[in-house]
């Protein structure tokens, strides 16, 4: 197993009262990744995600789609400090 990475994403567009939180928190557990989402005053959405590269790499890929009612237009990826989380929550 390699060692655990992390990620701060930013995503923008129609990204908040879609769903966008609780369907992120499903991707990241099936993917067996950890971290937390929250909403922005600013309608984006922030994540932090970390765990393995390939769990995290899915909910990056995830999370460029995201929810069926969602309309992701950006998406800011930013290396960060793993924070050792025990599972994935919304904040």
């Amino acid at each position: 197993m390699d060692a655990p990475v992390a990620r701060r994403l930013v995503i923008r567009g129609l990204v908040q009262g879609v769903g966008f939180r609780y369907r992120c928190v499903r991707a990241a557990t099936e993917a067996g990744a950890t971290g937390w989402v929250r909403n922005r005053t600013d309608g984006s959405v922030e994540a932090h995600v970390e765990g393995p590269t390939a769990a995290v790499e899915n909910v990056l890929a995830w999370a460029r789609v995201g929810p069926g009612p969602a309309r992701v237009d950006a998406v800011e990826v930013r290396a960060v400090a793993p924070e050792g989380h025990r599972e994935f929550t919304v904040r």
